[in-house]
């Protein structure tokens, strides 16, 4: 399950503007912002003092944390929403939707033992047949 909604936000990151950056924003972690000294004190620099590469980045970061948390399920989403940096959930949302090493042994022996007992249903049509098929050959990989 993760691995294909991973494939998919990845997909879906590289086809929107500046998708590389995104993508990179969630593998590395967001921009750093520069700071600036002016009168012997440093501060962060504001959105308006950035480069134009800079002020890109940013605007990917927040991007790329909005793309991930509007695609969770509504009951990983509620676990990972207070943080505001995709790197930081990251390793969490995988931990939420693959489990341990335990529970996905479990989760696999429940789905081999899912596919030793697939039987077509009275009633279903030969495309739903399909499609539930799929998707335990999908959940399977």
């Amino acid at each position: 399950m993760y691995d294909s909604w991973r494939s998919r936000m990845e997909m879906y990151m590289l086809n929107r503007q500046h998708g590389r950056i995104i993508l990179e924003s969630v593998e590395h972690g967001p921009l750093l912002w520069p700071s600036v000294t002016e009168e012997g004190v440093t501060r962060l620099k504001k959105y308006s003092e950035l480069s134009s590469a800079e002020a890109i980045q940013a605007d990917c970061d927040v991007k790329e944390t909005n793309i991930i948390l509007q695609a969770l399920p509504p009951e990983i989403y509620a676990l990972v929403s207070t943080h505001k940096v995709a790197k930081d959930f990251s390793e969490r949302i995988q931990m939420l939707m693959q489990g341990t090493s335990l529970t996905k042994h479990e989760r696999e022996c429940k789905l081999y033992d899912a596919f030793d007992k697939f039987t077509y249903q009275k009633g279903e049509t030969l495309h739903d047949f399909y499609l539930r098929f799929s998707l335990l050959l999908n959940d399977m990989n």
